[in-house]
């Protein structure tokens, strides 16, 4: 009997796990992360043809790609689109944006200072954290490299 309950669980289970295809997964991620790394370089060009110089150019394309991300967080159409594109929605830019937002969103309810105020940064944190420590050890590296001679 024991058996029996057995494999109609494991039917069961079988029968609600949703199966998912590896190379359409990563199909949709390239695609769509394509997409949007297509869109900032056509915001790129469309700065330098406005005459702006590379740094400001890039400068405006960050900017552009961030509004962008937050408003589509916003308006709840950010988690559809990482539904559906996987880990291509996370090109780094939009990606961090999105998570910033979306946990200023979600907290907004326990108010200014201990919703959005402590709680903005619990996705991004870490972020921030590791890439500012990473950049200061290889900063070092890099020094130490340099006045030892190995670098010139």
């Amino acid at each position: 009997m024991t058996s029996e309950k057995q494999q109609q669980y494991e039917k069961y289970v079988k029968q609600i796990t949703p199966t998912h295809s590896l190379g359409l997964n990563m199909l949709k991620a390239f695609l769509t992360g394509g997409l949007i790394c297509m869109f900032g370089q056509l915001i790129l060009h469309y700065a330098y043809s406005l005459g702006l110089d590379r740094e400001s150019a890039a400068s405006w394309c960050s900017l552009i790609l961030i509004l962008i991300s937050v408003l589509l967080t916003g308006l709840n159409l950010y988690s559809k689109i990482g539904r559906f594109a996987g880990a291509g929605s996370l090109v780094p830019i939009t990606g961090f944006a999105n998570s910033v937002a979306a946990s200023a969103i979600e907290y907004k309810v326990e108010g200014h200072v201990f919703g959005i105020g402590c709680k903005i940064f619990t996705i991004a944190g870490p972020v921030i954290l590791y890439g500012i420590l990473s950049s200061w050890i290889l900063g070092l590296i890099y020094y130490l490299l340099k006045i030892t001679g190995v670098l010139s």
